[in-house]
């Protein structure tokens, strides 16, 4: 006899119907490695056998893989075409298209940052960055049509978008939504779900990495880069609906390996930085489909008759795609393609030799890195064929549903 049925009393379990199936797409943050992510979805939209149909009814993104996620869900009635419009894009940057880089904005804005958060001169509620990143705010505008988020909604082409910011005056991981029906809000240690009709700003704020670019102010407050604080990166996907889950992630497991390696010499300024950005980056998300992986199994021990009764129980089915090779090492094959300004500006506290590609790599908008990366990605998912396909097709009667905690 079964559990159920031992505490419950009935000689024979009642039919469950199983849930329905909805796969999720997670893109994390980066800044110019979420050039990688680029490579995986192209490779998605050739192996799909319907290369239009959009795979991801749930799509959530966080700092720079919030506005590869967006642009997905703004074109999500053409998938193929929502991603060779991202491909277009990021094969043709330029650092000057994300921040200033010529020597008037790039030396005012250092200028503006020292004379006021660090002397205390000028007005105290100038915003702390030391680049400008108008120029992003202009791309965005210019490239996204958030138009075609309502009407993919309306069409049943997506159920929900997400892109997580960062709460400066709650201290809290905030993931604004825009859903297809109700999806209750959540309110969690830390981190909310607040529902809401998605516009340019909100993507901003989720980009705005702590320091380099400013913080943006929304109707409650000053909001930053999703990264920070965002304690468990795959939580927003499974609230907003989604039971299976492709993590594209923009850390290699190689530099795990290499940051255990022997350092003589004292770590610069530009290390140190570098692995702070790693940290906000990449260690949660590692840290977060760990303990995934833990529910998975606990709730694999357990009888599908009670993940019916109690929600959070039933595996989660998780597809993970991550750099096969070192992308700070890629990042300084290419370090001399940063704008003389730049390289000025980074070559102090050692961003610009080998021990500073953590910083580059987050900074180096120029189209060749970008390339490379979204190589990288496409080659990486290739390798991933039979795994990305049968993911992209799931079986019958596979088990769904974990539920957010």
């Amino acid at each position: 006899m079964s559990i159920a049925n031992q505490l419950f009393g009935r000689k024979k379990a009642l039919p469950i119907s199983e849930p329905e199936s909805v796969t999720g797409l997670i893109l994390s943050g980066g800044g110019a490695r979420a050039a990688y992510q680029v490579g995986v979805l192209k490779a998605v939209a050739d192996l799909l056998p319907c290369p239009d149909e959009n795979p991801f009814q749930v799509v959530v993104g966080t700092s720079a893989g919030a506005i590869n996620a967006v642009s997905l869900a703004c074109g999500a009635m053409h998938f193929q075409q929502a991603t060779q419009q991202l491909e277009r894009v990021w094969q043709n940057f330029t650092s000057n298209k994300v921040y200033r880089t010529d020597w008037l904005g790039v030396l005012g804005q250092a200028s503006r940052f020292s004379r006021v958060h660090l002397l205390g001169l000028g007005r105290s509620d100038d915003p702390l960055a030391l680049l400008d990143n108008s120029p992003l705010h202009e791309l965005l505008a210019s490239e996204l049509d958030f138009a075609g988020i309502s009407l993919a909604l309306a069409r049943r082409k997506l159920k929900a978008v997400g892109i997580t910011a960062f709460a400066y005056q709650g201290a809290s991981s905030v993931t604004f939504y825009q859903s297809r029906g109700t999806v209750l809000p959540w309110d969690r240690y830390r981190r909310q779900g607040v529902p809401v009709r998605l516009q340019l700003e909100h993507l901003l704020a989720s980009a705005a990495i702590p320091l380099l670019f400013p913080p943006v102010r929304l109707d409650d407050g000053f909001y930053g880069d999703g990264a920070v604080r965002q304690m468990t990166p795959v939580s927003p996907a499974l609230h907003l609906g989604a039971n299976r889950i492709l993590v594209v992630g923009v850390n290699s497991r190689l530099e795990e390996q290499q940051d255990r390696s022997l350092q003589c010499s004292a770590p610069s300024l530009a290390q140190i930085s570098g692995h702070l950005l790693n940290s906000t980056f990449a260690d949660n998300l590692d840290a977060d489909l760990e303990r995934l992986q833990r529910l998975n199994q606990l709730g694999g021990l357990i009888s599908p008759e009670l993940h019916h009764l109690q929600e959070g129980l039933a595996p989660v089915e998780v597809l993970v795609i991550q750099p096969s090779q070192v992308i700070d090492d890629i990042a300084i094959r290419h370090r001399h393609q940063l704008p003389a300004s730049i390289r000025t500006f980074l070559r102090g506290p050692g961003a610009t030799r080998s021990s500073g590609g953590g910083v580059l790599s987050y900074l180096l908008f120029e189209k060749d890195y970008c390339a490379e990366l979204i190589e990288l990605g496409y080659q990486d998912a290739i390798a991933q064929k039979e795994r990305l396909q049968a993911f992209l097709r799931p079986c019958r009667g596979q088990s769904v549903g974990q539920k957010p905690a």
